[in-house]
């Protein structure tokens, strides 16, 4: 395969920068399938994208919502200072470094290249979907104890995956001026393989990106959505539409479970407003704070993104976390409002509203595997917007030193 097709016309400049970007195309597509093959080739982009910049003498350039981030980032080790147990804190802070994937992808993906990502993203999750399918279908995944999770260790993980390119798929059909064929042929294995997965997050995000696609689109276009849950509700299996009802069910034990997290987590924010217990410290606090009408004796994480941020890592650690989402939102409804090609901004905004409503229910910006894809179709608007030049030096700087 030449530096031209990897491109999709925009030529590396030389091979270092091939490496880095053959590295991102193939990251992008491990991330569904194995996380030992995405980390390799995380790393090695990341390594690339360095060397390259050394060699080039260039500053790295980062899209404006990544200073919140490294924010958020330098407050989570003032946390692991503080935490309960330092120790198991800044083992767990080594997810940080996943916030690297801006730079490097906005840097690579640049141009063209930015919607070849996104079409690696799109083709590699059908086949993940497919996988599902089948799991479901013929390997009897198809109940609580065993649902499918595609070739990736959780079902959480592989339907949030799907979730996100879901609503990218959509953005592309809704938006795209050419090629729509193949996100329409893809959008039903992802939906279909969303739903057998009995991940309820996962469905109310999936919801949430889609409407607001379609209000971005045209307005008028929510009546589909009544449409496709009544096909929903009719078509699907009856273990999943048992599980929609559960949703509703006071008396259902995840549901009991999700309230008692809640209580636990606000009684810890009161005890630790500033720093929080620590990074990956809720599991062993968890037991001190546990209400009464918990299920559970204990749990690893709050399943809620922003109590467990606050639980972990303090309210500052929160605020600056929300600072992010709202800069990053303001920012891509700006591009999609100027940009003349508006899939990935749509695609970015949609990502963000399925990631927040899915959040509310399970700690997906704490996955691995999810916070790397979810980084990667937010930074892709930012990416296209950039030539093949060489960028000015003020890129690389704060707002507040510009």
């Amino acid at each position: 395969m030449s530096a031209l097709t990897i491109s999709a016309g925009a030529p590396p400049r030389d091979r270092i920068e091939f490496v880095g970007l053959a590295a991102l195309l193939g990251f992008v597509a491990a991330l569904q399938f194995s996380i030992a093959a995405a980390d390799v080739l995380l790393t090695l982009m990341l390594v690339a994208w360095a060397v390259f910049l050394l060699v080039h003498r260039e500053r790295p350039g980062v899209p404006a919502m990544f200073w919140p981030l490294v924010v958020y980032a330098g407050w989570t080790l003032v946390a692991t200072v503080f935490s309960r147990d330092p120790r198991v804190s800044i083992v767990d802070c080594k997810q940080l470094v996943l916030l690297l994937i801006v730079p490097a992808v906005y840097h690579l993906a640049r141009g063209p290249r930015a919607h070849t990502v996104l079409n690696v993203i799109i083709t590699v999750a059908a086949a993940s979907a497919i996988i599902g399918i089948v799991q479901y279908g013929v390997l009897h995944y198809d109940w609580l104890g065993r649902r499918p999770r595609g070739l990736l260790g959780h079902y959480m993980t592989y339907s949030g995956l799907l979730m996100l390119v879901a609503c990218a798929a959509v953005a592309r059909l809704l938006f795209g001026r050419r090629d729509r064929i193949w996100p329409a042929l893809v959008l039903p294995a992802l939906l279909v393989a969303i739903s057998l997965t009995f991940t309820r997050n996962a469905w109310v995000g999936v919801c949430l990106g889609t409407a607001l696609l379609l209000v971005l689109k045209d307005f008028r276009l929510l009546a589909v959505l009544p449409v496709l849950a009544a096909l929903f509700i009719a078509l699907a299996p009856s273990g999943v539409i048992s599980r929609v009802y559960s949703t509703f069910d006071r008396r259902d034990p995840a549901s009991r479970d999700r309230i008692a997290m809640l209580e636990a987590g606000a009684r810890i924010v009161r005890q630790y407003p500033l720093t929080g217990v620590g990074p990956d410290m809720v599991l062993r606090v968890y037991p001190e704070f546990r209400s009464a009408d918990a299920v559970e004796p204990n749990q690893p994480h709050l399943h809620n993104v922003p109590l467990q941020i606050a639980a972990e890592r303090g309210l500052p650690a929160l605020v600056f976390w929300a600072w992010f989402i709202v800069a990053l939102s303001i920012q891509l409804a700006r591009k999609f409002r100027t940009d003349t090609y508006r899939v990935l901004p749509a695609a970015g905004l949609s990502a963000v509203a399925a990631m927040l409503a899915a959040g509310m229910f399970e700690y997906n910006f704490g996955d691995s595997e999810f916070l790397m894809l979810f980084l990667v179709l937010v930074t892709l608007p930012y990416a296209a917007a950039r030539n093949g030049s060489r960028r000015k030096a003020k890129e690389s700087r704060p707002p507040w030193m510009s």
